[in-house]
């Protein structure tokens, strides 16, 4: 049987490690503590900069996914080295609030267009260029939302944009399998307190009725979010491809918990 637990000689690539809060950083932790050798991309030589004492003594390299010289240079290098890739982590995710919270009908093209391309297209762009390092066997996992379909105000149109992700998540998976084994998966993740998260407008108040709407009456951790990208990552996952797993603790279910009915209609539970 697979111990899913040991990834000892096996080698993942990591995006979107900004700081000890992101799920990149967790997963990427995750791994390494089960022997796993890591590399990873960061966005430009300011974000090296700052992630420099988080990831020291770690191969980091430069990578803007908006560039496409970039994403081709990177493909170049790894494929250079020589070295089977056994996986990648997609955990990169942008929107542009500075002119604050819209309608969704006024999303401006430009802020939606840059968004999908980093958040959705950096996957499929990505993929591509490592297609010739992955080794047969190996796994790519991105980081989703719970729900793509709850029209969360807060959320701004960042929820069509992983509709869009876990649509191609599909994709990707079927036309590797022309000629690999690599598997596609995506986490699905809950509420999450994350540095990212905390930027988007009124994210805690939603945070604190999603906690209340899980079935144990509190948020799912990143923690729990890397243990299930580990799991997605390992051989022990292999039978898993074109799949979102949800990571939410039952929120998902739980809305029509009494209290929180009773609260949303002051009747006394």
């Amino acid at each position: 049987m697979t111990n899913a637990t040991d990834l000892a000689g096996r080698r993942y690539l990591i995006t979107g490690v900004a700081n000890r809060k992101s799920v990149a950083w967790h997963i990427a932790k995750t791994l390494e503590g089960r022997g796993a050798e890591l590399l990873f991309t960061v966005r430009d030589e300011q974000h090296q900069d700052q992630t420099a004492k988080l990831l020291s003594g770690r191969e980091v390299l430069i990578c803007n996914v908006e560039e496409q010289a970039e994403v081709d240079a990177l493909g170049t290098y790894l494929a250079d080295e020589g070295k089977p890739l056994h996986g990648l982590v997609h955990s990169i995710a942008f929107a542009n609030y500075d002119d604050g919270m819209k309608p969704f009908h006024e999303t401006p093209k430009q802020h939606f267009l840059q968004a999908l391309d980093i958040s959705c297209f950096s996957l499929i762009n990505l993929s591509n260029a490592l297609k010739d390092s992955f080794s047969k066997d190996a796994a790519v996992v991105t980081i989703s939302i719970s729900s793509t379909t709850m029209a969360s105000e807060n959320y701004g149109y960042m929820a069509p944009i992983k509709a869009a992700l876990d649509s191609a998540i599909v994709f990707l998976a079927k036309s590797f399998s022309d000629f690999s084994e690599v598997r596609f998966n995506a986490v699905r993740a809950g509420l999450l307190k994350t540095s990212a998260s905390a930027g988007i407008p009124g994210y805690l108040e939603s945070y604190l009725y999603g906690e209340e709407a899980t079935f144990r009456g509190r948020g799912v951790t990143t923690p729990e979010v890397a243990e299930t990208a580990a799991f997605l990552l390992s051989p022990a996952s292999s039978g898993i491809n074109g799949q979102g797993i949800v990571v939410d603790a039952g929120m998902g279910s739980g809305y029509f918990n009494a209290d929180l009915v009773a609260k949303a209609t002051r009747i006394d539970s």
